[in-house]
């Protein structure tokens, strides 16, 4: 089990236990704080995450701006990729295509899932990831494939 499954194991429970797992995560990757996001879910082929409607992450309109919603995607999908690979490989994200189709307001939910299994291999290959987000009327406003490359940890 990766060492952020554990974790998150470990705080949900707890009286602010998911906050507190956003937090360390925006620690470890301080940009992420910008959406200051919430975990919902965070399991193998699954990460849900939450971002609330605030000013910080509106654009000159008034909604939740398109780059906060790429930032929100591309945490749930590199959470939802960590815990899910084999502990012999490691990632990043190589690509990312993004459409945006409607306004978003009010809260955002994203859900990542893989498109396909991961598999342990000797070689590095791309996976992808899917990143649908939706607002409090369950309506999709934005979707994300983002290219994960995944490689074994020996490999330089």
């Amino acid at each position: 089990m990766s060492q952020a499954l554990s974790l998150y194991r470990r705080l949900v429970s707890l009286p602010m236990g998911r906050w507190l797992y956003g937090r360390l995560i925006c620690f470890k990757a301080p940009y992420f704080a910008t959406i200051a996001p919430r975990f919902v879910a965070l399991e193998p082929g699954r990460c849900a995450i939450d971002i609330r409607d605030r000013r910080r992450v509106h654009n000159h309109i008034g909604t939740v701006h398109a780059i906060a919603l790429c930032n929100t995607a591309e945490l749930s999908a590199g959470m939802m990729t960590d815990v899910t690979i084999p502990a012999s490989m490691r990632w990043i994200p190589k690509g990312m295509s993004v459409e945006y189709l409607a306004k978003a307001k009010g809260t955002m939910h994203a859900v990542a899932a893989p498109e396909t299994a991961a598999v342990e291999s000797s070689s590095g290959y791309a996976w992808p990831v899917t990143v649908s987000i939706r607002d409090d009327a369950d309506k999709e406003v934005f979707r994300a494939r983002i290219d994960m490359w995944v490689s074994p940890r020996s490999a330089r």
